[in-house]
This record gives structure tokens, C-alpha cells and sequence, in this order.
């Protein structure tokens, strides 16, 4: 594998300083090992997981209760993010409400340690040959996450910003959107709706007792999004039913 490694992030270049070049290959316990940080789990009150550190040493704790090893991977990510690059900083106790890729944008430590730990988990001297010439849906995102080892929401965002054509993911609850990333082909004058549209899978999903991942549809636009003459569009929408009952939603412009 040829890599210009001066157009690695840090993250990546961390994980190539390991040799990995398969993603079976990526041990983070074992990273985290070879740069002083022992790494427990545990069961934690009021956080997924927690930093204690010293001048040199640090005890990484991720909490059981957490739900499922994805997730339980992007937080040991990301409390190695805080301990390689905010050590000086002291300890942390990172809540739910701050771990995840979805929170990888804002200039805070905390976005910081999830936009590292995203790389670290999903790199993209990785993820962008194995994406190449497949479609952004998430029946991909999953096998992506599969594959990785990652969570299906980060494997989405991964998937969702990489694409060369123009795609939304979202995230709703019954009663409003929690989050969206757009990548930079969505055009910027159409805007998620705040509400599940009642004729949308997703919205099947939000109050149905059911779980499970829908078919690829391809529907109006205006269901999801307003703006930017979205009644004349028609896109391509998956959802899934997250285990917090939430619905993730990827989207993507019709052709």
C-alpha cells in the first residue's frame, strides 16, 4: 500500500506508525498500551467513560453499561484522543452526550477528541479506497461499520462525508431532528425538516414497535426537506432504528 503520509491526519499517522493496514488491524487497547494508558472496563455513574492521568501514565475506563462494542470502541478512541493531545489539561469524564462522531464538528476539546478518535476507528487512507465506486446508503454503512468494527452511526458519517455525490445523514427522535451532517456537495439551500414526515419509513420506525433496518426508497423530497425548490426533487432515503430509539436516516439527492 503507497501512502503519502504527510497527507495523513494525526490520528492516521498513528496508526501507520503501528503498521496497520487492514482494519482488523487496528488495536486500540494496544495502542494505548505502547503510549502509557492501561485500559479497563467497568461500570460508571453518570458517564461512558473516563481519563484519570498522571505525568506519564493514565487509566482509561470504559463503562459497561454503554451498549454495544461499537460504541464502547469510539469512546476508548476518545478518551485516547484526550490523553494523547489534552494531557496537560488533566483528567476527564466524558458523558454520552459528548462522544460520537456526530459531535465531531464544533471547536471544542471534546469535538476535537471525536474527530480524532473517528480516524482512529474509521481512517480514511482506509475507508476511502474501500468506499470507492460503492453507493452511500446504508446498507454499505453497515458493512463498512462490520468491517471496521465501528458503530453504524460513525461508519454513516464517514460514509455520508466521503461521498462525491451530494448526501445528508440525520437523526430524529418522535418528536423533533437531533442532528444532521450534510456533506459538501448537499446544497446548502435545502434544510431537514424539524418532524418525521408521516409517510416516511422512518416515521413507521419512530412509533412502530418494530426495529430494523428499511429498503433503499426513493420518494418526494419535501417529505424530508424544504428549500431550494425541494417539491421538484426526489432523493433516496434508508433508515434504521438506532437501540436508544432514535431513527437514523441517510439521504441522497436522486439523479
Amino acid at each position: 500500500m503507497r501512502i503519502d503520509t504527510a497527507r495523513l491526519s494525526p490520528a492516521e499517522r498513528l496508526l501507520w506508525s503501528h503498521g496497520v493496514v487492514e482494519p482488523d488491524q487496528i488495536d486500540l487497547k494496544a495502542i494505548a498500551n505502547t503510549r502509557g494508558a492501561r485500559v479497563v472496563h467497568r461500570h460508571l455513574d453518570g458517564c461512558e467513560a473516563r481519563l484519570v492521568a498522571s505525568a506519564e501514565e493514565a487509566v482509561i475506563s470504559i463503562n459497561t453499561a454503554s451498549g454495544y462494542e461499537g460504541r464502547r470502541r469510539f469512546s476508548l478512541a476518545h478518551e485516547l484522543a484526550h490523553w494523547i493531545c489534552d494531557r496537560k489539561t488533566g483528567s476527564f469524564q466524558c458523558a454520552k452526550e459528548v462522544i460520537g462522531p456526530q459531535n465531531a464538528e464544533a471547536k471544542s476539546v471534546e469535538a476535537h477528541a471525536n474527530a480524532y478518535a473517528s480516524q482512529l476507528i474509521l481512517p480514511d487512507y482506509l475507508v476511502v479506497p474501500w468506499a470507492n465506486g460503492k453507493r452511500a446508503n446504508l446498507d454499505v454503512a453497515k458493512t463498512l461499520a462490520n468491517d471496521f468494527n465501528a458503530s453504524l452511526t460513525a461508519a454513516a458519517i464517514k460514509l455520508t462525508k466521503r461521498a462525491t455525490t451530494p448526501v445528508c445523514i440525520v437523526c430524529h427522535s418522535q418528536s423533533r431532528l437531533l442532528w444532521l451532517q450534510r456533506n459538501g456537495a448537499f446544497p446548502s439551500e435545502l434544510f431537514v425538516l424539524g418532524e418525521l414526515h408521516q409517510e416516511t419509513d422512518a416515521f413507521g420506525l419512530a412509533f412502530g414497535a418494530t426495529n430494523g433496518l428499511s429498503r433503499p426508497r426513493t420518494e418526494p423530497a419535501n417529505r424530508w426537506l424544504s428549500g431550494g425548490g425541494a417539491y421538484r426533487l426526489m432523493i433516496e432515503s434508508q433508515s434504521i432504528k438506532l437501540p436508544d430509539g432514535t431513527v437514523l436516516t441517510m439521504i441522497s439527492l436522486a439523479k
